[in-house]
């Protein structure tokens, strides 16, 4: 409790000293924390079901694309489940969306539910908070989550039995999830549980498996691989794709829930982490140099300790509590941070829900659990220690006699000025690094941002409303789409209006394969084709250029517009306007419908910013009496956010009972596709930022302490004739000597980096030598401006004053 309490009264009398240490700490420690928090919550936080370690998660892949879980058939689901050796279990349900609840004091409203297969919940291991678990059987049954429980009913007993409609079907609340229990997608808050029959289509099914006791995962493996060719059979026979045999399966541990998230973000949290723990150890040499200084300027001090009687160990607990006091402060301030960096990389992720088919209802709240908590007492301890080793290292060695000699005189040792220098050239060396992979992952990010897309994004809004509830039949449907289209093409401020589906890089629409006449396609090529639907007027409101050929109009029905990345393969080079081609579906040729191509666009990227362009269909929006694109399209002469209220009123008086009209600007669902991207490089810089500034502050720390020391032999320089000048010269001179063994080092450190980050991060720019020229530069101008005002002191002293002081 001495050593404590001596220790506030000292880091009480110096608090400039005091609040740099803590605040260096609290960036590199908040940084770490904020990172490690997003990373527990995606992949390391266990689902609160039974035995989690026992699920896998069964994958789909085809060669050369990313794994997907979510399209497993209700036919393969049983298979696996009444034909494997190596599952005690195989738990079914469907991907999150949006359904529509509504019933005595609800909505209607939308929330988030999963149809469930099997005997989903039991086979997980939950138990209900309240009530029973329902089945597969239990057709008119359904389950809430405790969090909806809670904020739609107040926790009331009463809701058991209660009757609601949800998606258009009466079902009885059966039970309530406990408390711990999200569902399996990680930042997914699942609300409503039905069973699959109550769906009113065929569904698509995600499936997880629960190991039985002594099988491993390899063991699991061999077998699916067996199993999965019920699958391949399955989708043969209802599929004209050559490419359906090369489909593999894959086993993936799930006991943290379903891949999704960590497929689309645990290499780019890989690489923060790598950048926080840069920041992290350049926090630490800056506190290890102010200590350093410090601890040589307390060498007197010490000296009458021990001449008084103190142990030599008894002076490096001090010395060890000190620093530990400020690595606790550095801490608690880091996780209070902490919260609010991981709030802000919540948001950036969930900015691109759309591209990763996430629910809106995507959120990772900041929970420091006990892995959290752990982290962040071990950076606190550790940091503690490393950079309170030099002073009680200085301490414990320290001669009583030679140290009380020094008093008042530059008697720091040759060691303690090396070590101290050695400090500020690793703070350099890693702040390059730092500053190095910053120019990079932004000019990544640029370079994406500024790639050409085949489309304007800027001053394009994106408004969707749901027609469910409308009451329209479909004919009576198309003319009110045809209607409202008109209508908000005259809103003040709108150039043009148009509908599509999909609409860019919202993710993957319609496909089908093609026959062109003329043309013999081998089957080894054969490829899928994107399909789009757009009404009149498209191309000009998402400037897209019409090379050739026309638009289409109302009439239109069986008329096609081509890419020219199709128009190329197809037609090679010739003139693809009054050909026929003809589609063909997965169902088979019952479906095979032929247009003609009146039209051919350019090339425009729809479902993957960093792929080459698809070969790309677009049809008829209104075809055959009906409408069959649902998202509005709106060039502005202004901010779109301007018109958002005009819309919303034209849209309510064309669909009266239908819910509100959802818009956002083309430009959002655009950076929803680089988000690893924006995260990356938002971060770096910030981390790059910090990084320089406690190289500054320590730099200038050093230089500072060195100036003080030296003011004896500056006046003594001075009086026999130094000029302000020279004395400018020595402290820059000491400067740029350190910064540039920094900058020696750390040029081949960012080499090293930028080749590791290259394995890591696609795509990224192969030459950065610009990026490193951007760190050595910017070190160098930080340096100098560090140094400026230890020199200027340094140039100003009087030399009668720094004698008398001696």
């Amino acid at each position: 409790m001495r050593d404590v309490h001596y220790a506030l009264r000292m880091l009480r009398r110096t608090p400039g000293f005091t609040a740099v240490a803590i605040l260096s700490l609290a960036f590199g420690i908040g940084g770490n924390t904020a990172v490690f928090s997003l990373m527990n919550a995606l992949m390391l936080r266990m689902l609160p079901v039974q035995r989690p370690q026992q699920l896998v998660e069964l994958l789909q892949k085809y060669p050369g694309e990313p794994r997907g879980n979510g399209y497993w058939s209700i036919s393969s689901f049983q298979h696996f489940r009444d034909h494997n050796h190596v599952f005690s279990a195989v738990i079914a349900a469907s991907p999150p969306s949006g359904f529509q609840i509504r019933g005595e004091g609800l909505g209607p409203e939308i929330v988030t539910g999963q149809y469930i297969a099997g005997n989903f919940f039991g086979d997980l291991g939950i138990s209900p908070a309240i009530g029973h678990l329902i089945r597969a059987q239990d057709n008119d049954a359904a389950m809430v989550s405790w969090w909806f429980w809670k904020n739609r009913f107040n926790l009331d007993p009463g809701i058991l039995g209660k009757r609601v409609i949800v998606q258009d079907r009466p079902v009885t609340i059966a039970g309530v999830t406990p408390r711990a229990f999200f569902g399996l997608l990680v930042g997914s808050r699942t609300d409503v549980w039905l069973p699959r029959s109550a769906a009113l289509k065929e569904i698509p099914l995600a499936l997880l498996a629960r190991l039985k006791p002594g099988v491993s995962i390899q063991q699991a493996r061999a077998e699916m691989a067996v199993l999965y060719r019920f699958t391949i059979d399955e989708r043969s026979r209802n599929s004209q794709d050559p490419l359906i045999r090369q489909l593999k399966i894959e086993l993936e541990p799930a006991g943290a829930g379903f891949s999704l998230l960590r497929d689309h973000f645990a290499q780019p949290l890989e690489v923060l982490m790598v950048l926080v723990g840069l920041l992290l150890l350049i926090a630490c040499t800056n506190v290890a140099s102010l200590l350093l200084a410090r601890g040589a300027a307390r060498r007197g001090e010490m000296a009458i300790r021990i001449s008084l009687g103190a142990g030599r160990l008894r002076l490096v607990r001090q010395v060890l509590t000190e620093s530990l006091m400020l690595s606790a402060a550095g801490s608690l301030l880091g996780i209070w941070l902490g919260y609010f960096g991981a709030g802000a990389l919540v948001r950036i992720l969930a900015s691109g829900r759309g591209l990763i088919a996430l629910p809106q209802s995507f959120e990772i709240p900041f929970q420091p659990d006990m892995h959290v908590l752990l982290f962040t007492a071990g950076i606190a301890l550790l940091t503690g220690i490393l950079f309170g080793m030099a002073p009680a290292w200085s301490a414990f060695t320290s001669a009583p006699a030679s140290s009380l000699r020094e008093i008042g005189r530059a008697g720091e040792t040759r060691f303690g000025r090396f070590f101290g220098k050695s400090l500020i050239v690793a703070q350099v060396a890693l702040s390059v690094a730092l500053l190095a992979a910053a120019g990079l992952f932004v000019r990544n990010l640029v370079n994406l941002r500024h790639l050409d897309l085949g489309f304007e994004r800027d001053h394009v809004m994106l408004a969707t409303l749901d027609p469910s509830r409308s009451g329209y039949n479909a004919e009576q449907l198309s003319r009110a789409y045809q209607e409202l289209l008109a209508r908000l093409a005259g809103i003040p401020g709108v150039r043009s209006a148009s509908l599509s589906a999909p609409t860019p890089l919202s993710g993957a629409g319609a496909s089908a394969f093609a026959s062109v006449e003329g043309f013999v396609e081998q089957p080894g090529e054969r490829r899928y084709i994107s399909l789009s639907r757009i009404a009149p007027g498209y191309f000009a409101t998402i400037g897209t250029p019409l090379i050739a050929g026309r638009d289409f109009n109302l009439r239109d029905s069986h008329a096609a517009i081509v890419n020219l990345a199709l128009a190329r393969y197809y037609f090679a080079g010739g003139n693809p306007i009054g050909k026929y081609l003809t589609l063909q579906h997965a169902t088979g040729t019952s479906e095979d419908t032929t247009y003609e191509i009146v039209g051919v666009a350019g090339d425009a990227k729809y479902y993957e910013i960093r792929e080459p362009t698809p070969r790309t269909i677009y049809l008829p929006a209104f075809q055959d009496g009906q409408v069959l694109a649902r998202d509005f399209l709106l060039r502005t002469n202004l901010d779109p956010a301007a018109v958002a209220g005009d819309v919303r009123r034209v849209a309510r008086s064309v669909f009266p009972t239908t819910p509100a009209v959802q818009t956002t600007r083309l430009s959002d669902q655009v950076d929803a596709t680089i988000v690893p991207e924006r995260l990356i490089s938002a971060l770096s810089e910030l981390f790059g930022g910090l990084g320089s500034l406690l190289a500054a502050v320590g730099l200038y720390g050093l230089l500072a302490y060195t100036v003080a020391r030296r003011t004896t032999e500056i006046g003594v320089r001075m009086a026999l004739g130094a000029t302000p000048a020279n004395i400018l010269r020595i402290v820059f001179h000491d400067a740029l000597r350190m910064v540039g063994i920094g900058l020696f080092l750390g040029v081949p450190l960012a080499l090293w980096a930028a080749t590791t980050a290259a394995h890591l991060i696609p795509n990224l720019p192969p030459n950065n030598a610009p990026a490193i020229a951007f760190g050595a530069i910017g070190m160098l101008a930080v340096a100098l401006l560090a140094a400026y005002l230890p020199a200027r002191r340094a140039a100003g002293v009087d030399p009668m004053a720094a004698l008398r002081h001696e």
